[in-house]
């Protein structure tokens, strides 16, 4: 029990780490490249720190957990001999991983926006006018348990080496944050080409700040345009 518990706290801490530099860095740049854009936010950054380090420990905690059966019990179907799968298999896991992410969060987002759960949790995201580059994470302990449990479920399910769920996390880190920062940091030639036009960038979720009820994607268009959900880029 004892090295569960360490195992959740010591996740807990390194989950924690990674939002805040990260967060941390982007919320820097963002002050050179639009100094000024955090003017006068400082409490809103204040509570959106606030929650987002409670939602660390709600991120960290199943995580350790998951981490802990890994090792100690080959629990999860994670790999970490590259002769395991054939190499073309790497780079697919890691977009199986990001599919089946971003389809869960479009469908639990956008149930999120329904009267009562928007009022009980999702309405501390939207607090945030306008999101910072902190307001990545910065969720009502309902709404991080239900982004809290993709990740721990899908390496139950889909075989991934320890370096390609690295990517995923990574990917996931850095979109969660760009995309609430609060400018484009991709080229515009890029936002508007055929790639582009399929991923969500801070240009297509600022619209969702903006709107509410459209663009509930976190990673590609697929499900927005689908159900008619995309309401193109917002103005950044």
């Amino acid at each position: 029990m004892n090295a569960i518990v360490l195992a959740a706290a010591a996740m807990t801490g390194i989950v924690a780490g990674r939002y805040l530099l990260t967060s941390g860095g982007f919320a820097w740049a963002t002050g050179r490249v639009r100094p000024g854009l955090y003017g006068g936010l400082n409490g809103q950054i204040r509570k959106e720190i606030g929650w987002s380090l409670a939602s660390a420990a709600i991120y960290g905690i199943p995580a350790g957990v998951v981490a802990w059966g890994w090792q100690e019990h080959g629990w999860t179907r994670i790999y970490t001999d590259w002769s395991a799968m054939p190499a073309w298999y790497l780079p697919v896991s890691v977009f199986l991983y990001l599919v089946a992410h971003d389809t869960w969060f479009y469908w639990t987002h956008r149930w999120m926006h329904r009267p009562r759960p928007f009022r009980i949790a999702h309405a501390v995201h939207h607090a945030s006018r306008p999101p910072t580059a902190w307001a990545a994470m910065s969720f009502h302990p309902v709404e991080a348990l239900t982004g809290a449990v993709v990740i721990p479920a899908l390496v139950f399910l889909i075989p991934i080496h320890a370096a390609m769920l690295g990517v995923v996390l990574a990917v996931m880190t850095v979109m969660g944050v760009s995309n609430h920062m609060g400018w484009e940091m991709f080229p515009r030639w890029f936002v508007h080409s055929r790639v582009g036009n399929w991923l969500i960038t801070a240009s297509h979720h600022q619209r969702h700040h903006d709107l509410y009820r459209c663009n509930y994607g976190l990673y590609f268009r697929f499900w927005d345009r689908v159900c008619g959900t995309d309401r193109g880029l917002g103005t950044l």
